[in-house]
């Protein structure tokens, strides 16, 4: 079945409804174009009542989706001076940065 199958349609005070509460201002030719191109969306996403999905369990995602976790070990620490290798200034094996909030005084 096509999308013009369907008879969802808009008419010109729901196109001005949205069109207020998402703060647009349309001109009239604007809602004539926007009526027809927002109920031929709502006709066609109507098409997938169509659909038998009887046992398709919901899902959140179209594909599995499942995270990759390398195992957790622990291994050499890296020396000091490779840490602090690219900092612009550092102090006792600190990274010096300069401030970002004040505290008035």
């Amino acid at each position: 079945m096509r999308a013009e199958d369907f008879l969802m349609s808009l008419s010109k005070a729901d196109v001005e409804k949205i069109a207020h509460l998402a703060r647009l201002e349309l001109s009239e030719a604007q809602v004539a174009q926007y009526q027809e191109q927002l109920s031929a969306i709502l006709a066609y996403a109507e098409m997938l009542n169509e659909l038998d999905l009887a046992g398709v369990p919901p899902t959140a995602h179209a594909v599995a989706q499942q995270n990759v976790m390398r195992a957790d070990v622990a291994g050499e620490p890296m020396k000091m001076a490779d840490i602090l290798r690219n900092s612009p200034k550092h102090d006792e094996n600190q990274f010096v940065i300069q401030a970002v909030l004040d505290d008035g005084e």
